[in-house]
C-alpha cells in the first residue's frame, strides 16, 4: 500500500490507549505519532526492508489497521526494534535515539568524556567477571590529570566487582572510583592461569563535554633511509576542521619526503564515509575519479537510483577536499593496524584500497561492518529540515551496503590480516603508542626495513587468546557506526515516498 508513506495517520485518541511523551516545551506527543515516523522512515530506508513481513508495503490494509498496529508499540524503540533483520547476526548496528541534539553533538568529535579510553576483557568466555585496561587516555582531561596511563588495569568501580552485566552502567556514570590491579601472568606463557590481582589503589574520575581530535599521534620516522609516517588516528569524524587538518598531516608527511604510512586504526570503530574516501584519496591520490566504493540499498531506493542517476551509487576517489587540493601521498603501499575495534569506515578503507594498492594489514581480525547508515528525522523528507518539533526522537537504520571496485562485500567476520601478520596486543604489556618498540608498528617497521627484527613468535598473551568483550566506544551510539551525509535529491526522495 504505497499510500501509507505519504499518510499523515489522524489517531483518534478517544478510540485507543497512548503513551505521551514530553518534548522541551512541556507539549505532549503521542507515541503513536512518533511510532508513524518510525515505521515510515524503517520503510522507506531500511536496507533489510525486503526481510521484514512487517515493513512489505502492502502489510496494511486499511488506515485503521495501521493505526491499530502503531498502537501496539507503547514505546518508539519497541517498534524500532521489532522490525529490525536478525538483530544477532546481521543487523548488529541500527539504533534510535531520543535526543538527537546529543547525536548531532557525537557526530561533530562532541561527547563527554573523563579522557579514560578503555577495553575490557575476561580469561574466559564462560568468566562473569571482567576487567579494564586503558588503552590510551585523551589529553587535557580528568584521566590525564589524574595520572591514568596505558595498560593500567583495573577490576572495580566503586569497590564494585565489573561483571559482565554491570560494566557498562558502572562506566557509563558521570563521576567513577576505578580500583587499580596488577596483571599476573604466573610467569608462563599460556594464558589459561593468567588473573588479575586487587590492590588497595583507586582514581576518582569525572565527566566533562570534550571535543576529539580523531588525531592522536602523528610522526614521521626515518628508517635505513625511508622515511616513514606514523598516523594513529581514532574515528571518521567528518567535520570540516578536522579533514582540513588531516589534509595539513599529510603534508607534513609529503614535505618530509614520507614514502611509507603506517596507519594506525587499532580503536577507531568507524564514522564518515566522506573521511574515508578523503583520507584513502591522501594515501594515493593517482587514483582520482576512479571507483572507491559503490553502494546497494533496499530494492526500491536501488532501482530508484539506476533508472534516475547511478552514479549516485557510486563513491569516487577525490583530489580535494572543500576546494583545498589534497596532498597525497601516491603510495602504492600502505600499512594498516588493526584488532577487533577496527570497524566500518576503517574497514572501508582497507577493503576499498585494496584493488589498486598493497594493503598490508597487521594485527588482528576487524569488528565486520560493510553496511552504512543515515540518520532519518520525523520531517516530510526524513531531514534535519523542517523536523517534528515536538519531540527529538531520530534514527539512524542500515541503509546501504559497500562494495569495493571488485564487488567485495558482506565481510560479516571482519577482514583479517595474513597469517604471517597476524598479532594480537598483549594487554599486560601493551607497549607505547607510536614508540617504534610498540610491538604492531615495530612489525611494520620490520617489513620496511627487511630487518624481521620483530617476529610473531614473540607476541605471547595475544589480544585473541583473551576475551575482548568491549569499550569505552560500546558506551556511545556511535559505536562502530559507518554514516553518510550524502545529498540525495529532494525530487529523488519524493519519487520514493511518494509513488
Amino acid at each position: 500500500m504505497r499510500h501509507f508513506k505519504a499518510l499523515i495517520v489522524l489517531f483518534i485518541v478517544s478510540s485507543f490507549t497512548v503513551s505521551c511523551f514530553e518534548d522541551n516545551d512541556d507539549n505532549q506527543i503521542s507515541a503513536s505519532q512518533i511510532n508513524d515516523f518510525v515505521w515510515k522512515g524503517m520503510n522507506a530506508f531500511y536496507l533489510y526492508k525486503d526481510d521484514v513481513p512487517d515493513l512489505a508495503n502492502d502489510r496494511f490494509t486499511s488506515d485503521g489497521d495501521y493505526a491499530n498496529y502503531l498502537n501496539t508499540f507503547s514505546a518508539p524503540e519497541d517498534l524500532f526494534e521489532s522490525l529490525i533483520h536478525q538483530r544477532q547476526t546481521v543487523d548488529r548496528f541500527s539504533w534510535i535515539v531520543n535526543d538527537y541534539i546529543a547525536l548531532e553533538q557525537l557526530f561533530s568529535g562532541i561527547i563527554t568524556s573523563n579522557g579514560m579510553e578503555f577495553g575490557i576483557f575476561r580469561f574466559s568466555s564462560t568468566d562473569t567477571d571482567v576487567y579494564g585496561y586503558v588503552r590510551y587516555v585523551l589529553p587535557n582531561t580528568s584521566a590525564s590529570s589524574q595520572g591514568v596511563k596505558r595498560g593500567d588495569i583495573f577490576y572495580g568501580i566503586n569497590d564494585t566487582q565489573l561483571t559482565t552485566e554491570n560494566w557498562r552502567t558502572l562506566t557509563g556514570a558521570e563521576n567513577y572510583t576505578i580500583n587499580l590491579g596488577t596483571y599476573s601472568d604466573k610467569g608462563t606463557p599460556e594464558t589459561t592461569d593468567d588473573s588479575v590481582t586487587t590492590t588497595s589503589e583507586t582514581i576518582a574520575l569525572s565527566k566533562a563535554q570534550y571535543t576529539e581530535n580523531p588525531v592522536l599521534l602523528s610522526r614521521v620516522f626515518d628508517v635505513v633511509g625511508t622515511k616513514v609516517a606514523y598516523l594513529m588516528y581514532n574515528g571518521f569524524t567528518g567535520t570540516e576542521q578536522f579533514n582540513a587538518e588531516l589534509n595539513d598531516i599529510f603534508s607534513t608527511y609529503k614535505s618530509a619526503n614520507a614514502t611509507e604510512l603506517v596507519l594506525d586504526l587499532r580503536y577507531n570503530p568507524g564514522g564518515s564515509v566522506n573521511t574515508a574516501i578523503l583520507l584513502s584519496s591522501l594515501i594515493t591520490g593517482q587514483f582520482t575519479g576512479e571507483i572507491f566504493s559503490t553502494e546497494q540499498w533496499n530494492a526500491e531506493i536501488q532501482q530508484a537510483f539506476e533508472n534516475e542517476d547511478p552514479e549516485l551509487l557510486i563513491n569516487r576517489f577525490v583530489d580535494n577536499n572543500e576546494g583545498a587540493a589534497l596532498n597525497s601521498l601516491n603510495l602504492s603501499r600502505v600499512f594498516v593496524l588493526t584488532t577487533n575495534s577496527s570497524a566500518s569506515a576503517s574497514e572501508l578503507v582497507i577493503n576499498s584500497l585494496a584493488p589498486y594498492i598493497n594493503v598490508v594489514q597487521i594485527g588482528t581480525t576487524t569488528r565486520g561492518k560493510y553496511q552504512a547508515s543515515r540518520t532519518l528525522y520525523d520531517s516530510p523528507n526524513f531531514s534535519r529540515s523542517g523536523a517534528n518539533p515536538s519531540h527529538t526522537y531520530a534514527m539512524q537504520p542500515l541503509i546501504f551496503k559497500s562494495l569495493n571496485v571488485n564487488g567485495v562485500t558482506d565481510y560479516f567476520n571482519g577482514l583479517s590480516p595474513n597469517p604471517n601478520n597476524v598479532l594480537g596486543e598483549s594487554i599486560h604489556n601493551l607497549g607505547v603508542l607510536g614508540d617504534e618498540n610498540e610491538p604492531l608498528l615495530a612489525r611494520a617497521i620490520s617489513i620496511i626495513d627487511g630487518s624481521g627484527r620483530f617476529p610473531i613468535s614473540t607476541a605471547s598473551k595475544s589480544e585473541n587468546l583473551i576475551d575482548i568483550t568491549g569499550s569505552s566506544k560500546d558506551l556511545l551510539p556511535l559505536s562502530s557506526d559507518m554514516y553518510t551525509d550524502k545529498e540525495i535529491p529532494d525530487e529523488l526522495i519524493k519519487r520514493i515516498l511518494f509513488e
